[in-house]
């Protein structure tokens, strides 16, 4: 009779282990799993048809304006000219880092071209660019990227650098030296040429009790191109105050600063007219009307 009662809770037990690997099979073949405990459940996949990410600057100092504007697209860099898969504006950037996704029509993929995400912010006259490219979809690239972005130099920039250069070179140019007289002012200056052009011009001018002024001219087939001006009390005293400005090979204003106390602020356009007037005036005045 023992035997017999053990049997069947032998044949119990075999029944209800069989249901349980059964029930665990089922849930196996239908996709689920039975995740141990303290376990995290895994996020939603990507989307086939999205590009996602992010995109935020390599200097988290850097201040945007609230003018700031984020464009990014998807673009087939193996075919020249193709207009982009997908294209975002996002317009004011609020804040980085910027998330976003782009939607695009599978159909359009080529397998074998190469994709990447392009994303240029612009806040004013300075460009943010990512310095390497970020791919995606295609040979072994996912849906998902993290775009950093580098600030570009501004055209003002780029031309007051290149003044700068020049500005270094003047010791091996050709000299001359000039001054003038006037009711309480007293001017002089050193001309600069390269080749028997005027390159640079410096001028000192002293307006007594009413100030001092140091300005460097750079000049371009005989125009102005880059002003830099400071003004003193007197001459060895420290700058109030320093403008620039300077102009591209179009004569457009591209560069123009106002800096006092240490502090830069845009500098006026009817202040850059001055400056430029400046400049064809001591030039006129230096090669006795030639202007070369």
């Amino acid at each position: 009779m023992r035997r017999l009662v053990w049997s069947l809770m032998s044949v119990a037990a075999l029944a209800l282990a069989g249901c349980n690997s059964s029930d665990t099979s089922q849930s196996a073949a239908q996709g689920g799993s039975a995740a141990p405990a303290g376990s995290t459940a895994a996020g939603p996949t990507a989307k086939a048809n999205a590009v996602t990410g992010s995109v935020s600057l390599r200097d988290a100092n850097a201040q945007l304006s609230p003018q700031a504007k984020l464009e990014v697209k998807l673009i087939d860099v193996s075919a020249q000219d193709a207009a982009p898969l997908a294209a975002k504006t996002i317009e004011p950037v609020a804040s980085l880092p910027q998330s976003f996704e782009l939607e695009f029509n599978p159909a359009d993929v080529n397998p074998n071209d190469m994709y990447i995400v392009q994303a240029v912010l612009t806040d004013g006259d300075r460009r943010y660019t990512p310095p390497l490219q970020s791919t995606v979809l295609t040979k072994g690239s996912t849906n998902q990227v993290s775009i950093q972005l580098v600030g570009e130099q501004t055209p003002g920039e780029k031309e007051l650098a290149a003044f700068t250069s020049v500005q270094k070179q003047i010791g091996g140019m050709k000299i001359s030296n000039g001054t003038k007289l006037e009711d309480k002012v007293s001017r002089g200056w050193q001309l600069f040429r390269e080749a028997g052009e005027v390159k640079f011009i410096r001028e000192q001018v002293d307006y007594g009790d009413k100030g001092f002024t140091s300005t460097d001219y750079a000049f371009k087939d005989g125009k102005p191109w880059v002003v830099v001006q400071q003004k003193k009390a007197s001459k060895d005293a420290r700058p109030n105050s320093t403008e620039r400005a300077g102009w591209n090979g179009e004569g457009a204003l591209v560069l123009k600063q106002s800096q006092v106390g240490g502090k830069t602020e845009p500098l006026a356009d009817d202040e850059a007219a001055s400056l430029q007037k400046q400049a064809q005036s001591i030039l006129s005045l230096a090669t006795g009307g030639k202007g070369k």
